[in-house]
């Protein structure tokens, strides 16, 4: 890593226009001479609580505490350390950065990659002239143009086009000034297997840059275009130069900002999966550079959001893609979720068939990791017999053991109950179970399960302690009411039980937005002026409601409730309403409340560490 002169830092505090910078993720306004106000990009609100001082170049937030200069800013905003945020900069307005003095070796070094950085980038800007200029280029264009792929959107991923002579970047290149070695080091250049000369190592081919997260070409993607042309896809070589395939996210200098902006990164599988989605305006999406993501980029991806949406292909070769995935990401603090693709189709397909609403559709139908994990395992195990179904529970209980006390435990539960057709009880039991020493599956306590039906999913109940659910067994809805409808009743219970706390909750809600069920919004209203007594004057011509008041002052008098049991209900309540909303959304309105999602389960995943404690 170079060291840059001292006065580096202030050359280029001096040339940033610190609003403007700001301006590009938030809305400023100003307050002061210099000062200026905005909602904060680094946590979800609604009253402006950012503050920018345009003079000084520092930003602080009086909501969530985040505070720092303007290489802070570039470093949370676009991932990078305080070097990467001082080079970005500096690129950014053409500030020319001094380095210390450095031994002749280290220097020689530094020369010898700035040429051929600066060699693959001449021959970026050569190969996308070639594809809009060149008479050769016109099967790739259509090529392109046949994927619905624009002229503007391929612009800004520089794809371009290799002729096919076998010396025309080498020709160029030489007499631009750079030596074979130089060709050769860069990737570009190859010998013959007699061991020749030197000649083209692209030619005829679809070229996509491959570009580091500031956009520096490290490398191209070369696409066949006919079937005769092997291999399809042609890398630049890892043997020498500046590549590496395992550590580049395509995409990612483009991507960045509209992903740290929504907290998501959206991964795909190729090239123009990614054009086609920033075409249709996901422009949060990355490749991964075939199907196994390293874990160089899933840490890079982890810089760039802290959720990571996999939308790689239905088949087995991308589905296997998720689970080692998953592998690669287990122990960061890192989301992940399934994007459900139709088999046998990637993202670019689904715009150009379907069009850009319907991609997006897909993305907002995200589901996550362990319910995909949990969804194959049983779409591909022999569940006829019971030693298959035995299979399938040993190859689950890795997945459940990942998850805490929530909803989404309780419906996989009920999931693999349902399709090895066994009741609730004895599929958690026996996911929770582990094996001792003589083989024997000894079960030990499964994670509290509040869930929809309200369990506590501590254990097998004994004969006299039924698990509530108004009524319901463990792991299931009550006869006739769906799982929404059940969690919404569970809150009104537990509102009852915790009447001070459950009070403040209710004034707080909108039924119309907070309740599908009608009765369970009747219930709501009765319950916000009659919570400290809501059997008294029931209604007399509205049965359905007093029978439903004193079914939930039944169940909520048998709990024993915190404060937290509580919270973790009342935000469960509000990410549903916030899924409902993005599946509606239009496209300007869905990176905002993505956002409020991403808060709302970190609130979550707070309340449930307070309710376990």
């Amino acid at each position: 890593m170079p060291r840059y002169r001292d006065d580096a830092k202030e050359k280029v505090r001096d040339a940033v226009d610190f609003v403007s910078l700001v301006s590009a993720k938030t809305e400023l306004r100003r307050t002061s001479g210099s000062g200026f106000m905005g909602l904060c990009p680094f946590h979800d609100e609604r009253t402006p609580s950012f503050s920018v001082d345009a003079a000084k170049k520092v930003f602080h937030c009086f909501g969530c505490g985040e505070q720092g200069d303007l290489f802070s800013f570039i470093e949370l905003t676009e991932g990078v350390d305080f070097v990467g945020a001082l080079e970005l900069l500096a690129d950014r307005h053409g500030i020319e950065l001094e380095v210390e003095d450095e031994d002749p070796a280290a220097a020689e070094r530094r020369r010898a990659r700035d040429r051929l950085l600066e060699l693959l980038d001449r021959t970026a800007t050569f190969y996308e002239r070639m594809l809009w200029e060149g008479r050769e280029a016109v099967r790739a264009r259509k090529y392109l143009a046949d994927r619905g792929l624009s002229e503007a959107t391929l612009r800004e991923f520089r794809v371009g086009y290799a002729p096919s002579r076998w010396d025309t970047v080498f020709l160029q290149s030489q007499k631009a000034g750079f030596q074979a070695r130089e060709l050769y080091d860069a990737g570009l250049a190859t010998r013959g297997r007699d061991g020749g000369r030197l000649h083209d190592y692209f030619r005829g081919r679809v070229m996509f840059p491959l570009c580091d997260v500031r956009g520096r070409v490290l490398g191209f993607g070369a696409r066949a275009l006919s079937p005769e042309q092997r291999p399809k896809y042609l890398n630049t070589s890892e043997k020498r130069g500046l590549f590496h395939k395992g550590s580049i996210v395509y995409g990612a200098h483009l991507a960045r900002a509209s992903a740290a902006k929504a907290g998501v990164v959206i991964v795909c599988e190729g090239y123009t999966d990614v054009v086609a989605l920033r075409q249709a305006g996901v422009a949060n999406a990355v490749a991964s550079m075939g199907t196994a993501l390293t874990e160089e980029q899933i840490v890079e991806l982890g810089r760039m959001a802290p959720t990571v949406q996999l939308a790689l292909d239905a088949d087995d070769a991308g589905q296997d893609a998720m689970l080692r995935a998953a592998r690669v990401a287990a122990g960061r603090r890192l989301e992940l979720r399934v994007v459900p693709l139709p088999a046998g189709r990637d993202p670019a397909d689904v715009v150009l068939t379907d069009g850009a609403d319907a991609m997006r559709s897909l993305v907002a139908r995200s589901v996550p990791f362990v319910r995909f994990r949990v969804e194959r395992t049983l779409a591909l195990g022999d569940l006829t017999s019971a030693e298959g179904k035995d299979r399938a529970i040993e190859a689950l209980r890795p997945a459940f053991a990942t998850l805490g006390a929530s909803v989404l435990q309780e419906e996989l539960v009920a999931m693999v109950a349902d399709r090895l057709d066994i009741s609730a009880e004895l599929a958690r039991r026996l996911l929770y179970a582990r094996s001792g020493g003589d083989g024997e599956s000894r079960p030990v306590a499964a994670p509290a399960g509040r869930g929809v039906n309200g369990g506590d999913g501590d254990g097998d109940p004994g004969p006299e302690e039924p698990r509530g659910g108004l009524g319901a067994g463990a792991g299931r809805s009550p006869r006739g009411v769906d799982r929404r409808t059940a969690t919404e009743r569970w809150f009104l219970a537990l509102c009852i039980a915790l009447p001070d706390t459950g009070g403040a909750h209710l004034a707080d809600i909108d039924p119309e937005k907070h309740f599908t069920d009608a009765l369970n919004r009747r219930a709501a209203l009765w319950l916000r002026d009659h919570l400290a007594s809501p059997l008294d004057d029931l209604p007399p011509d509205d049965d359905e409601l007093a029978a439903l008041i004193r079914e939930l002052v039944a169940r909520g008098g048998a709990q024993t409730v915190t404060a937290a049991t509580l919270d973790v209900e009342r935000v469960q309540l509000e990410l549903a309403v916030v899924e409902r909303q993005i599946a509606r959304a239009e496209t300007g309105q869905r990176e905002e409340l993505a956002r409020r999602r991403i808060v709302l389960r970190a609130e979550l995943d707070a309340a449930m560490e307070r309710s376990l404690a």
